[in-house]
């Protein structure tokens, strides 16, 4: 059985291919393929997704593509009747009808947890101070099922919503309306005659979070309609969460199964779900109850076909992970049975035990040292793009140190994407790797270095946090930190570092929309491992692929949809001796087209560039080495030493090269700090380069550093 699936790097862009949920009631593949045939070309997807879930004998809730109206939404509908009658959360009347004074009347949609409603009803309320001038008005609906008004008025209060908002209980508005999504809005003339159905702007969307808006759709409409002007876009396409709708099938239309909340759900839940969906962590909601749970059950389904959630983006099929989170096909068929079979409750004694979550610190012990990022809050705005901020703390080691646990510990969950820490070591110091300590991604498992494994940080190093904060609708105040631990000089068997794959010199040009960017990785230590690589680009990452060996590749990861909001270190189950890594390079691809819709703007040229509407080609490699090398013998003769002495040679001057065409700008000969770029400025590599700390790198420097990582050839004979 094959489920529709769409990529969560470009879901929200290729909305033909996205299946949507929205309530039929009695339809049949001949009903609908009539109402496809009265509509535009765009809703013959209906079909193609209702013969899916048709093949299930599921006649369910999951039919239309995303965010179409029901039949009947057209705008100048006469046949329709949006006028109610209603109270607000404070206790206002509310009333909706013909020439009750409203020049125009701004119908939104709601849900008191969905991201996007969040982040638009500040802006709502601004576009009603704005236009209120002009009798515009505007109605907040709540038609959730698993919003109760307390949630509601907590929302409105949170976000100091400024327009009325009512409760519909049981989806009646909704249904006249043929709502389907929050946040969805109708924008209605003085006859009730709907001019605009749709989305507000197109700044956000879901794993969409543009710096600006590019189409003002509702605002847009208010203005042409106010100049006696006719709407030149009359409908979008709504995008956010699902309306948690009162679930009205016949039974003839529910599917017979025996799978319940109780007995089945909650266990694929607390597996893959729960962690982040609780109180205090990121998920925008918690699943701690049938009636919560029941609420999301379209975005929740929606969300795990198009391989969204759970986030991980490892193609399954090449590599095994220990931090894995990919969900399995018997999981996901508990879920869409469930919803096929009715949202069925259950006997809540087959509940299972509530997992005892630990808050805070998970690894074996308390940390020998917490480090904040800064001795202040960083404030998160409520909305827009926060750029990547960097916090450098010093942890005051007057002693080298070995690090055998690090964990970063958000201060706010709510918005902190993913933080990255790294160790800037002091200039002059003896220090391995690019200085990456660890990482926070939400829900991701911790896995702990192996039994003597540990970092080794050079004594007056300091710590650069990189903090990646996503605005949830209401400002927020976080001081992110770090738990460590120490381990001893004598325990230590292997030092664990990381090293960097890096290419600098590409063009993407215009509307490209699969530039691929090939990287050798640096040679890893003779007897070392590979840990976990991680790979990084920016919004018009597409692709990454890990390969080794030149006659028959090998793919050690492939990441066919890459997504920028996702940073994850994906660590290999079992280490890979690197004796067994031929020619590691990897693949970085870049969609610099308009169909990829993080994309700042598809007729530029895009170089590297540390900023987001730049592009990187970059991996981490976490690596292992034995700290006492275990002895190697060989056979050479004087002429395969004579053969490596030259490659070796070759391989430096070539080293030496490719660091002055990227770093020397002036081309005077030796290289600054200025001149580097804020990956080697940022995370102490600097020092790496100027070895006599006189504030310049010199080809000498970068030569005698080219020998180290080259490395020298064996020369035991036996």
């Amino acid at each position: 059985m094959t489920r529709h699936c769409v990529s969560f790097g470009h879901c929200c862009t290729h909305q033909k291919s996205h299946t949507a949920v929205v309530a039929l009631k009695g339809s049949t593949l001949n009903d609908l393929s009539s109402r496809v045939r009265e509509n535009s070309e765009d809703d013959a997807v209906a079909v193609r997704s209702y013969n899916f879930i048709y093949a299930l004998g599921t006649v369910s809730k999951f039919v239309l593509a995303i965010g179409l109206a029901a039949p009947g939404a057209a705008a100048n509908d006469p046949a329709l009747d949006y006028g109610f009658e209603s109270t607000s959360t404070s206790g206002e009347k509310v009333v909706v009808e013909k020439d009750d004074g409203a020049k125009l009347t701004v119908v939104c949609f709601l849900g008191a947890e969905c991201p996007m409603a969040r982040i638009y009803g500040p802006r709502l309320s601004e576009l009603a101070g704005e236009f209120s001038v002009n009798g515009v008005r505007v109605i907040g609906v709540n038609s959730n099922r698993q919003d109760s008004m307390a949630k509601i008025r907590a929302y409105v209060d949170e976000l100091s919503v400024s327009f009325p908002v009512i409760h519909d209980r049981g989806n009646v508005i909704a249904d006249r309306y043929a709502a389907t999504r929050t946040p969805e809005v109708f924008l209605l003339d003085e006859q009730l005659q709907l001019q605009y159905h749709g989305r507000i702007d197109d700044q956000y969307a879901p794993g969409i979070n543009r710096a600006a808006p590019t189409q003002q759709y509702l605002r847009v409409a208010i203005e042409q309609l106010l100049a006696g002007k006719h709407v030149s876009t009359p409908k979008t396409t709504a995008l956010g969460c699902f309306i948690g709708k009162v679930d009205s099938r016949s039974q003839h239309e529910i599917v017979r199964n025996d799978i319940t909340y109780s007995r089945h759900v909650t266990r694929v839940l607390q597996k893959h779900c729960v962690e982040c969906h609780r109180a205090g962590e990121i998920g925008p909601f918690v699943m701690d109850s049938y009636d919560q749970v029941a609420g999301w059950a379209d975005t929740m389904l929606e969300t795990v076909d198009n391989g969204r959630m759970p986030p991980w983006h490892a193609d399954p099929n090449h590599g095994s992970f220990a931090n894995a989170r990919d969900m399995s096909e018997a999981d996901k068929e508990i879920l869409h049975d469930w919803v096929a079979g009715g949202l069925k409750q259950g006997d809540e004694a087959e509940l299972p035990k509530p997992i005892e979550h630990v808050q805070g610190w998970q690894l074996e012990r308390q940390p020998d040292l917490m480090v904040e990022m800064r001795n202040r809050p960083f404030v998160v705005k409520k909305a827009g793009v926060v750029e990547y901020q960097y916090f450098v703390v010093d942890p005051q080691f007057e002693e080298d140190k070995w690090i055998t646990g690090a964990q970063v510990i958000p201060g706010s969950r709510a918005v902190v994407h993913h933080a990255i820490v790294f160790v800037r070591p002091p200039d002059g110091a003896r220090f391995r790797g690019v200085g990456w300590l660890t990482a926070y991604v939400p829900g991701q498992r911790l896995v702990p270095l192996p039994t003597g494994h540990g970092r080794k940080i050079p004594a007056g190093s300091k710590l650069v946090f990189q903090m990646h904060y996503t605005p949830n609708g209401a400002e927020q105040k976080d001081t992110t930190k770090i738990g460590l631990l120490f381990g001893e000089d004598k325990d230590m068997t292997h030092e664990v570092f990381t090293v960097v794959g890096i290419e600098q010199e590409f063009e993407i040009k215009p509307h490209a929309s699969a530039h691929t960017v090939t990287v050798k990785v640096p040679r890893l230590p003779e007897h070392g491992h590979l840990l976990a690589v991680t790979p990084h680009m920016h919004y018009r990452g597409k692709s990454f692929r890990l390969l080794t060996g030149s006659d028959s590749p090998q793919k050690l990861l492939s990441v066919p949809n890459y997504d920028f909001n996702w940073q994850h270190s994906y660590e290999f189950m079992e280490p890979i001796p690197a004796a067994n890594l031929d020619e590691l390079r990897f693949e970085a691809t870049f969609d610099n087209s308009s169909d990829n819709p993080f994309n700042p703007d598809p007729s530029e040229f895009v170089f590297w560039g540390d900023q987001t509407w730049e592009e990187m080609a970059v991996a981490f490699f976490a690596v292992s080495v034995p700290r006492i090398k275990p002895r190697t013998t060989s056979v050479r003769t004087e002429q395969s030493d004579a053969t490596a002495d030259s490659d070796r040679q070759k391989q430096i001057d070539a080293y030496v090269a490719r660091f002055f065409n990227k770093m020397d700008a002036n081309g005077d000969g030796h290289v600054v700090k200025d001149e580097a770029s804020i990956f080697v400025r940022h995370f102490g590599r600097f020092g790496r380069y100027d070895t006599n700390a006189d504030g310049r790198a010199t080809k000498d420097e970068i030569r005698e550093l080219a020998a180290v990582a080259v490395g020298s050839a064996s020369r035991t004979v036996v």
